[in-house]
């Protein structure tokens, strides 16, 4: 047995790795059903705290005992490989069993669907858009990779209709989703473990976007060739943004002032209005211009739009703020891909002109880092500094004799040739700390910690210690 008919007629679940950013939506979803939750995972974390809080049992040694009687349905983590001993148990008593994108598939068939996808920017639009819907009195349920101020950590439950979530293009698992809204932020190299080639990507995108209706509607980015070229590919109502007059909703008067940026939208040749953001970045206007294209597209008045801006700083690890120390500000951020690390490098300088930006940064992926290597010897010429970590280890996804081909100290080199008047300096994980202790005494006024692993304790640490 691999199927349930309804998922409304659950009474027991269980999880296997309860504490991923994405399933961790799910169990809070079923929780809020009045569904009893259990879930296991391999180490203690703010995000397994929080679900123990909330009712769901938790686990945190993998083991076939964990499945309690009664349990209907096994939801798992895409990390969690085939052979694990609780998704092995759930086979042996034919519990129908479901990965967490396969599960997020079957939850938007009960709504009316809006799904984010790309390469990048996908957890800020997502937040946006849901905010947006928020503000305008749509009340929308949404499922986000990452936290979002004022909602339950990674879920917001709302009573509409409307279900909003991030559509992640991994090993194609946004093809598990039934969206009538997609929005395409970008479609770039990545996941290069999985996908062939950018051919093969595209193709994901574009059987994708074949999956909306003649009535459903493709918001995507015009100043993106790729989304451009998997628009043309659906017969669906389509609604284009960028920076140019060329797209239907676009920005334009961008100006920097000191921790913010303001600029105007025009939505189908009306000036929609002003606004101004804490966001940094040109990305972010994107990302803005994603979010507000799907709301503008339903009515929703420019004033919504800003009163989100207004009191929205971003999300968990997107260009977070987590304090201060000895006069330099502490900023957390996700990014792991090249063009994100540029992108927000340049939104950092433009937001803090003449300031001295040290960036920790710790490499993500063993495979991503071979294949994309060139670009991101490149992407840090607006830090003045870079310390980078050891790679963290993505488990399950390492190719055998990957950590021959690559290291940190061949990448800091590279780094180096592109920037060969700036101190770019590697440390071992164990080290990090250390390092930047004594880096901090040249008085950075920014210091940035960049990546998608575990680096972000150490921008937690390095406040907690102040």
């Amino acid at each position: 047995m691999n199927d349930i008919n309804d998922i409304r007629k659950i009474k027991k679940l269980h999880c296997i790795g309860i504490g991923g950013i994405g399933i961790s939506a799910v169990a809070r979803f079923f929780l809020a059903q009045g569904v009893e939750v259990s879930g296991s995972d391999m180490s203690l974390s703010e995000e397994l705290t929080s679900l123990s809080n909330q009712g769901a049992h938790v686990y945190f040694l993998q083991s076939e005992k964990n499945i309690s009687e009664g349990v209907e349905v096994v939801v798992y983590s895409p990390a969690v490989p085939e052979d694990n001993v609780e998704r092995q148990e759930a086979k042996k008593r034919e519990i129908p069993t479901f990965s967490y994108p396969e599960m997020l598939g079957k939850i938007m068939s009960l709504y009316d669907g809006i799904a984010v996808s790309g390469t990048n920017g996908k957890t800020t639009t997502t937040a946006l858009l849901g905010k947006f819907l928020e503000e305008g009195g749509c009340d929308p349920t949404v499922i986000i990779g990452g936290r979002v101020p004022g909602w339950d950590n990674n879920l917001r439950l709302g009573s509409s209709e409307l279900f909003v979530v991030e559509g992640c293009e991994y090993r194609r698992s946004m093809l598990n989703l039934c969206p009538k809204v997609i929005v395409l932020t970008n479609i770039e190299k990545d996941h290069l473990d999985y996908y062939k080639d950018i051919n093969d990507i595209i193709g994901a995108f574009t059987e994708y976007v074949l999956k909306l209706k003649k009535e459903d509607l493709l918001v995507y980015n015009m100043d993106d060739r790729n989304c451009r070229n998997v628009a043309l590919k659906t017969s669906a109502k389509k609604i284009s943004f960028g920076l140019s007059n060329n797209a239907d909703i676009y920005a334009q008067n961008i100006i920097n002032s000191f921790n913010q940026q303001s600029f105007e939208i025009v939505a189908f040749g009306k000036n929609v209005g002003k606004f101004v953001t804490k966001l940094p970045g040109i990305f972010n206007i994107y990302n803005i211009l994603a979010a507000s294209a799907v709301v503008i597209d339903i009515g929703m008045e420019s004033v919504s739009i800003q009163r989100v801006l207004d009191n929205f700083g971003g999300t968990w690890r997107r260009f977070e703020k987590v304090g201060e120390i000895d006069g330099s500000l502490v900023f957390s951020d996700y990014a792991h891909h090249p063009t994100a690390i540029r992108g927000t490098l340049l939104g950092v300088r433009q937001f803090f002109p003449n300031k001295k930006i040290l960036v920790v940064f710790q490499p993500h992926h063993q495979n991503r880092t071979i294949k994309l290597f060139d670009d991101f010897a490149l992407s840090f010429l607006e830090a003045d500094e870079v310390i980078v970590s050891e790679i963290y280890h993505v488990c399950g996804r390492e190719g055998e004799g990957e950590e021959d081909k690559i290291s940190s100290e061949k990448l800091v080199s590279a780094i180096k040739k592109h920037n060969p008047n700036k101190e770019i300096l590697f440390a071992e994980n164990t080290k990090v700390a250390e390092r930047l202790a004594r880096e901090r005494s040249k008085d950075f006024d920014i210091i940035l910690v960049m990546g998608a692993g575990d680096i972000d304790e150490v921008a937690r640490k390095l406040v907690e210690k102040k």
